[in-house]
């Protein structure tokens, strides 16, 4: 069974920094995607940026210059660098991967359980 492990998330004040960290653990050949999405309550969850195995990132509009999307394929882990928190940034950060292949599936997506950000005023 793959997991992803989600860490880095806490209490920062608006215009702070915080990095995000999450390692896929299982026996995987390899994963397409990786990256981050984010809820509120009572909101849906959106997608925050995402990167491919090549390199390849988007960024949700709203944080495009703020925040940076990385990976680093041999220990299957991707960060998100934050930078100039918002208020309203604040949310529950779950991490993403697709196209997970293992010694017994073909392919696969897989959710973190979320971290918490806060950003205060």
């Amino acid at each position: 069974q793959v997991q992803l492990v989600e860490s880095g998330g806490g209490l920062v004040q608006a215009g702070g920094s915080l990095r995000l960290s999450c390692t896929a653990s299982g026996s995987i050949f390899s994963i397409s995607n990786m990256g981050w999405y984010r809820q509120t309550t009572g909101k849906e969850r959106e997608l925050v940026a995402t990167v491919s195995s090549g390199g390849a990132a988007n960024y949700a509009e709203n944080v495009k210059g703020r925040f940076a999307i990385s990976r680093d394929n041999v220990k299957n882990t991707v960060y998100l660098q934050m930078n100039s928190l918002k208020v309203d940034d604040t949310a529950v950060y779950y991490c993403y991967a697709d196209g997970i292949i293992t010694w017994i599936e073909l392919g696969a997506t897989s959710w973190g359980r979320g971290t918490q950000i806060t950003v205060s005023p």
